[in-house]
């Protein structure tokens, strides 16, 4: 994997996962407690054996600058080996990153001075498990110019991927951006063949290419629109690549946590008796940076008459490091690092961001609250979601309450008269 160079792009705004994003870019966006959505993609790669590695950021970088400084330092430079932060910095014209194709373009003399024979680009905002080695392997059997991940997507889903359609030897015939509708596959009918945003190029075929729509004043210089559509129209040697699942369950899982609902889903996953995201493989870890934080506590298991008993308990929850549950009761909801939960409160079916801070007999249910926030006593959250928009929270179209990050580590929420 020495001749191999690995970019990932994270420089994504996310604005539907708003107001999660609002101080952070997408890949920065915390996940499943202690993690960062972009971990899932670096890890992958470490995992694959690829220790070149450039991370491509923009908007909003800092917290995943951060982020990626104190828990991806670990590789060996002096081994050629490396997780690096590319910012724009206007190398080539005076603009900022265009398109996905045109950010690796204006990082084209960072790629050339490393010298790879191929190029695997990544997207940073995807929650999967995936051996890249595989899928370089078969781009070098198949000799292609350009290889492209792809997993079976519903029809209806055909306007949020880029879709392909291949021959019996994986050949690319046909690739639509963001079709109204798509052509199913012949032995599963409900579904269509979708773009995972992954790619293997031949490095110098990469350049050419990059240089060539640099040029062109039609071109919105990204990969799904322009690039791949006329490479496989100039019949150019563009193969399919079968999404290979590492997660070791039934069902294949990879999820684009591109919206709020979809988010929460995607935590809820790993609350359930048997996650259909497995979190346990020692033998394909998910990294991430490890603070040195306490254990997690429970404190008070006072029986008393109904609605006296203090205990402190969590049931079906993932709960991270640093926290403590001191006599409330915590259900189905992943807690980050810091989170402390007092005497009586309540929460259900949420997911409680870092240092967050829940006051007694306050009742939480079906929220995302982002880190820092103090939840006050005998405030509630999801019961009455018309008096959460008034308070000016956001409601998503799947009543989840979503409370945005506090700077001062305050959101004043009085009870309800």
């Amino acid at each position: 994997m020495q001749d191999v160079l690995t970019l990932i792009l994270a420089g994504g705004r996310g604005s539907r996962l708003e107001p999660l994003t609002r101080d952070r870019a997408k890949p920065g966006v915390p996940f499943g407690g202690h993690y960062r959505i972009i971990d899932f993609t670096l890890s992958n790669a470490i995992n694959s054996g690829l220790r070149r590695v450039f991370v491509l950021t923009q908007y909003k970088a800092r917290s995943l600058d951060r982020h990626i400084r104190l828990g991806w330092n670990f590789l060996s430079p002096e081994l050629g080996e490396f997780v690096d932060l590319l910012h724009p910095q206007q190398w080539i014209g005076e603009h900022w990153y265009k398109g996905t194709a045109d950010a690796i373009y204006q990082n084209i003399f960072a790629c050339e001075e490393e010298r790879p024979k191929l190029v695997l680009i990544l997207a940073g905002d995807h929650i999967y498990k995936m051996d890249y080695a595989e899928m370089i392997q078969a781009h070098r059997a198949t000799e292609a110019d350009l290889t492209i991940s792809c997993i079976p997507v519903p029809l209806t889903d055909s306007k949020q991927f880029g879709i392909l359609s291949t021959d019996a030897a994986g050949r690319v015939k046909a690739f639509q951006e963001k079709p109204d509708t798509a052509t199913p596959l012949d032995d599963e009918p409900d579904n269509c063949l979708g773009s995972m945003g992954i790619y293997v190029f031949n490095a110098d075929k990469l350049y050419e290419l990059l240089c060539e729509d640099a040029t062109d004043p039609k071109s919105s210089h990204d990969f799904g629109k322009d690039i791949i559509p006329k490479m496989v129209a100039g019949e150019e040697n563009v193969y399919a690549f079968r999404f290979r699942d590492r997660n070791l369950k039934t069902a294949p899982y990879w999820r684009d946590v591109g919206t709020l609902d979809a988010y929460y889903q995607a935590n809820m996953d790993l609350v359930q008796v048997d996650p259909v995201l497995n979190l346990y493989d020692e033998k394909w870890p998910i990294r991430t940076v490890q603070p040195c934080l306490p254990p997690p506590k429970t404190v008070f298991a006072e029986d008393g008459p109904a609605g006296t008993a203090r205990r402190g308990e969590a049931l079906d929850s993932t709960v991270c490091h640093g926290c403590v549950i001191s006599g409330g009761s915590v259900r189905r909801s992943v807690l980050s690092p810091n989170v402390r939960v007092n005497s009586y409160a309540v929460v259900e079916e949420s997911i409680i961001g870092e240092r967050v801070e829940i006051g007694r007999h306050a009742r939480i249910r079906r929220a995302i609250i982002d880190k820092n926030v103090r939840i006050p006593p005998n405030a509630s959250v999801g019961y009455d979601l018309e008096y959460d928009r008034q308070r000016g929270f956001r409601v998503t179209e799947g009543g989840i309450v979503v409370i945005p990050k506090a700077e001062r580590s305050e959101v004043f929420l009085s009870p309800k008269k």
